[in-house]
């Protein structure tokens, strides 16, 4: 579970990151439309909370290109503007959820929640994943590798998940970095390593499928 705040003005953003983070939401926060419009597109958040009023890019204009680009993470906007006609804009362009400012923490909170309950709603059709004789129970963080069963972390449930729902396709380490610990973590290329590492230690019984590095660009899951 991870959440973008795209909010300008930092005496709102820092605090409310900070409540959405004891709240057991981990949030990385931007403050301008263009550079949260590039973050989205990362696709690596349960939910986004968009402020309208932004530099850069307005907020209209950010849910307009995130929708565009058919990314479909809830969007919960924030805004000072609360007559009807701009909610019912809102809403129209692709927006999940409106909150006028001000607003409670806590309630943020509980929408942020409701809006990851519903994506969750939308893809736990994709709860076990096969490739080969691979497969992986993504709930449980467990595989059976060639009929062998095998017990994984959760972070090489999520590397793994990656890579099947890509497999054939290089992901990089940055996108393995950004999306497993997070684009403020203090994790390095290193520990991608390792951790491709352990997962081709749990792989290596497999007759039919490898993690194959592509020097400089990344790994992939690929049939032998």
């Amino acid at each position: 579970m991870r959440v973008l705040l795209i909010e300008d003005e930092q005496g709102i953003a820092k605090p409310l990151a900070k409540i959405l983070e004891k709240n057991g939401l981990p949030t990385d926060s931007v403050y301008d439309g263009l550079s949260g419009y590039i973050q989205a597109q990362k696709e690596i958040y349960d939910v986004i909370i968009l402020d309208l009023m932004l530099p850069e890019m307005d907020g209209i204009e950010v849910l307009k290109r995130i929708r565009n680009a058919d990314i479909h993470t809830p969007v919960l906007v924030l805004t000072a503007k609360d007559t009807l006609d701009d909610k019912i804009y809102g809403l129209e362009i692709g927006a999940d959820d409106y909150m006028s400012k001000p607003f409670y923490p806590t309630e943020v909170v509980a929408r942020v929640r409701a809006l990851a309950r519903r994506k969750d709603n939308r893809i736990h059709d994709i709860d076990q994943l096969s490739f080969e004789d691979i497969a992986l129970d993504c709930v449980n963080a467990t595989i059976v590798v060639a009929g062998k069963p095998e017990s994984l972390t959760a972070k090489e449930s999520h590397i793994l998940e990656l890579l099947m729902k890509n497999a054939g396709n290089v992901i990089s380490k940055d996108h393995l970095l950004d999306s497993v610990w997070g684009v403020d973590s203090e994790a390095t290329e290193n520990t991608v390593e390792i951790y491709i590492h352990y997962l081709r230690k749990k792989l290596e019984n497999s007759e039919r499928a490898k993690i194959v590095t592509s020097r400089g660009l990344g790994y992939s899951l690929r049939s032998l």
